[in-house]
């Protein structure tokens, strides 16, 4: 970057943030966490009706590689959520945040995978989708998925606990 040029990632995330401010998606809202700093993006999302979730305002950092879209940004809730497929840091796993092409364990498709095609918009609604619809086959949080699978009840106990402290937060 030495030349002082934009590259095509600032770009292409700068036109997103533009058409998100332009035209505003339900259930999430999202801006720079920084001004200075088209890379990492401070998202919320708001718990998705009828699901455990409704109600909540989930916070998260969405942070960018410098090559995007050919690489997929992270995504951490900084808001404590209790999910199959939400690691106990708070890092979000699902496939299309993972790198493009074939799965080396096996599980998904190269097609469920990352693909530049993806959007900031795209992927907060696989998020909201995920909230939606545990996969509870793959998780990263094994407890939280053992407890969605034989423990319902103490399973939606913890999730109305981080909703209920998603809200105090705001």
């Amino acid at each position: 970057m030495a030349s002082g040029s934009p590259s095509q990632a600032s770009l292409l995330l700068q036109k997103q943030l533009k058409d998100l401010c332009k035209h505003p998606v339900d259930g999430f809202s999202a801006g720079l966490v920084d001004e200075s700093n088209l890379f990492e993006w401070s998202v919320t999302i708001i718990g998705p009706q009828d699901t455990l979730y409704e109600g909540g305002f989930f916070n998260a950092i969405m942070s960018f590689p410098q090559n995007y879209p050919n690489s997929p940004p992270t995504v951490r809730f900084t808001t404590e959520i209790w999910h199959p497929n939400v690691y106990s840091d708070g890092k979000v796993c699902i496939s299309i945040l993972h790198p493009p092409g074939d799965d080396p364990n096996g599980y998904e498709l190269a097609s469920e995978r990352w693909s530049p095609v993806h959007t900031v918009e795209s992927i907060v609604l696989s998020i909201i989708s995920m909230l939606s619809s545990p996969n509870d086959e793959s998780p990263a949080n094994v407890e939280a998925a053992k407890e969605w699978r034989e423990k319902r009840d103490e399973f939606k106990k913890r999730v109305s606990r981080c909703v209920r402290r998603s809200q105090e937060m705001e």
